[in-house]
């Protein structure tokens, strides 16, 4: 019986590429996403499923773990990847406008909780956390989004040892530098396709060494 990921916050970059390794490596692959139509063609073509969710809210995220229960079972791997952003000076930005950033932070203990309930009671798993520079720098005018990123980073490093002697596998993958465009050669930034192998390489890694976090980046720096 083949694994079962689950990738919440599944754009049409990192959050599909991470899916479609996944399914290279022989798992069956759920793909979550605020429009999945979005999305549902290219999920299509490597044989993952397509599901609606907004990560923020208690009840999508507790409908995702459910649907995907029935119709493929537990998660053996669970990402969360959603993003925002809200730059700029703080005495310029709108309070009201940091629903976002600080539902995203929500939305990551909401996955994280429903993926290690099923997690525990079947006794493995893992549950990895995208990461950026502002999960561990807070750099100016980046003040919200260096909130929600840096509390990312305490639950995830929370989790892990929480869970770790519990035999599941909690990570937080550190994306030092910018992303690179979907198919380019060059690699003077971090291409998406190997991030996302990235990933799967922490997944895979042998519970006597288990990583918490991991910085990549590419090797014209800086990283962190």
């Amino acid at each position: 019986m083949s694994e079962i990921a689950v990738i919440v916050g599944a754009g049409p970059r990192l959050g599909l590429l991470i899916g479609k390794a996944c399914a290279a490596d022989g798992m069956s692959v759920a793909l979550a996403a605020r429009s999945p139509a979005k999305i549902a063609e290219a999920a299509s073509a490597f044989g993952a499923r397509a599901y609606a969710c907004d990560a923020t809210q208690r009840a999508d995220v507790e409908r995702l773990f459910e649907s995907v229960g029935t119709d493929l079972g537990v998660p053996d791997l669970v990402v969360f990847n959603p993003a925002g952003r809200l730059a700029g000076p703080i005495e310029t930005i709108n309070p009201d406008e940091l629903d976002r950033p600080l539902g995203i932070l929500r939305g990551a203990f909401l996955v994280a909780q429903a993926a290690a309930k099923g997690m525990l009671a079947k006794g493995s798993g893992t549950i990895l956390f995208t990461g950026a520079s502002t999960s561990v720098q807070g750099p100016p005018e980046q003040s919200a989004v260096a909130m929600y990123k840096f509390g990312i980073r305490g639950l995830a490093q929370a989790l892990a040892r929480e869970l770790h002697p519990k035999n599941v596998h909690v990570g937080h993958v550190v994306v030092s530098g910018g992303i690179g465009a979907l198919g380019d050669a060059k690699d003077t930034s971090a291409r998406p396709e190997e991030i996302a192998k990235s990933f799967l390489a922490l997944h895979r890694q042998h519970r006597s060494v288990w990583a918490w976090e991991t910085i990549i980046g590419p090797w014209t720096g800086p990283v962190l």
